[in-house]
């Protein structure tokens, strides 16, 4: 089998990529890992010689000149044929990329400015550079900001050991590099890039545009924005469930945009791998939105569900497969989106809306009342003062009482029984639920045994079972 080649120039989308951030922090970063990559995969020209097994240190013997310094600290400017006396100028204008530095240098600038440009003046770069002078992260110089004319005139590879180190676990972690046994070993097949390729400007992702349902987060990450003493102080760790089919979920990411691009947003057809029902099934669905909870991406579709009952269902993106974009016009379209079309069909926000009046992302279930005692010490260290839903509500011994006195009979007798057994001085709290959803039933049984469901009954009943099981495995 053949080696893989790598062939992108260092235009903007690639470095972007690379940054897997904002360029602006780790531009520096970006181009080295772009010039690690052609040492790794390019060319004949540009290809170092490794064996199938190698180490960090191998790299660096084949990439630096052997008079290239061995110690921890950044190379001085000990030899001019040397890799680490190259500029990043040099590394990015060279005549092998192919790249023109007034043309690259513009690029960058529409990239950030891209709000304010006016797509007929052809002097747009020149006034844009005018109004503000765009400053980059020299993480070469303690993270200090300088002007991209200063930051191209950086020597690229004038590093310590452990930032390219940190450059070989980000290639890893990006799928570059394959590590095993202490050694490293390039790949057969490149991970997918995951940026436009065709647009000459890309726009910015900026975390603070995206939804964080109840999580404070837009201001840590403003803050934090920017390495701190040289390193990122903060980080976010999204525990992700799916196995082997990431690409076949990728696949599914990049049909859904482009369906949410067109106009009218059409119907979908897919087979659905339900667990429910353990086995796979065709459905047709109008697509609404996607979002991410339960450690995996679901996508919120009105018309047909698994089970042939109610209107909407949150699909599971991995379990999606041979999706395609059917026409308004098609025999196959159900009646429950014939009759929505084109007027009545929901928007992402209805959606929003119903998971804030009640706790649950399966916003299509039975709205119920669900009342829980916390055991005082518990509560105290680990629910008071936390958030769990807008309507997630505290209330008093008394006002459980009347809750329970409104249950019917049989049930209202066994917990007011219940209810004299417990303190007055416990937590007690009400919040209107999804019935059925598997995140607010996870959620309950983590509280276990501190945290107790007195409402509803059939739910009470259930966990009481559960707990009665559990005990029974503990005791062989």
């Amino acid at each position: 089998m053949s080696e893989p080649i790598f062939q992108h120039p260092p235009d903007i989308e690639v470095l972007q990529w690379l940054a897997q951030n904002s360029l602006q922090q780790n531009l520096l970063r970006a181009i080295r890992l772009w010039v690690w990559l052609r040492s790794l995969y390019g060319d004949e020209t540009n290809r170092v010689q490794l064996p199938d097994a190698w180490t960090f240190a191998d790299w660096q013997e084949a990439f630096f000149s052997n008079t290239h310094p061995k110690g921890e600290k950044a190379p001085h400017l000990h030899d001019q044929n040397c890799p680490c006396s190259k500029t990043t100028a040099e590394w990015l204008f060279e005549s092998g990329t192919g790249i023109n530095e007034t043309e690259w240098k513009q690029s960058l600038t529409s990239y950030y400015f891209a709000k304010s440009t006016n797509k007929n003046n052809s002097h747009n770069f020149n006034n844009l550079k005018q109004k503000t002078e765009l400053l980059f992260i020299d993480t070469n110089d303690k993270g200090r900001k300088k002007t991209l004319d200063d930051i191209l005139q950086r020597r690229l590879f004038a590093v310590t050991r452990r930032s390219l180190q940190e450059d070989l676990y980000i290639l890893k972690n990006m799928g570059w590099v394959k590590f095993n046994d202490k050694t490293y070993q390039i790949v057969d097949e490149f991970p997918k890039f995951n940026y436009a390729v065709n647009s000459k400007v890309t726009k910015k992702i900026n975390l603070q545009d995206l939804t964080f349902s109840n999580v404070g987060l837009e201001t840590a990450i403003d803050i934090f924005s920017q390495p701190l003493g040289g390193f990122r102080r903060f980080f976010i760790e999204v525990d992700y469930i799916i196995p082997d089919n990431r690409e076949d979920v990728d696949d599914c990411l990049n049909f859904l945009k482009e369906v949410w691009a067109t106009v009218p947003i059409p119907p979908v057809k897919f087979i659905y791998k339900s667990a429910k029902l353990g086995r796979s099934i065709e459905r047709i669905v109008y697509p609404v939105c996607i979002f991410y909870a339960r450690r995996a991406i679901y996508l919120s579709a009105f018309g047909q569900t698994p089970s042939d009952q109610g209107e909407w269902y949150n699909y599971r993106l991995d379990r999606i497969q041979n999706v395609q974009q059917l026409e308004w016009t098609d025999s196959n379209i159900p009646e429950v989106l014939l009759k929505e079309y084109p007027d009545k069909l929901k928007t992402p926000e209805y959606i929003r809306e119903e998971i804030s009046d009640v706790w649950g992302y399966d916003f299509y279930e039975k709205r119920r009342l669900l009342v829980l005692r916390f055991e005082r010490d518990f509560h105290d260290l680990y629910v008071e003062g936390t958030f769990r839903h807008e309507n997630f509500q505290k209330i008093s011994y008394k006002t459980v009482k009347e809750i329970i006195n409104k249950q019917p009979s049989l049930e209202k007798e066994a917990l007011i029984q219940v209810l004299e057994k417990r303190s007055p001085n416990d937590a007690y709290y009400k919040v209107f639920y999804r019935d059925k959803d598997v995140n607010i039933i996870h959620r309950l049984r983590s509280w276990r045994p501190n945290g107790e469901v007195l409402l509803p009954w059939d739910l009470r009943r259930k966990f009481a079972q559960e707990a009665l099981q559990e005990v029974q495995l503990y005791q062989d």
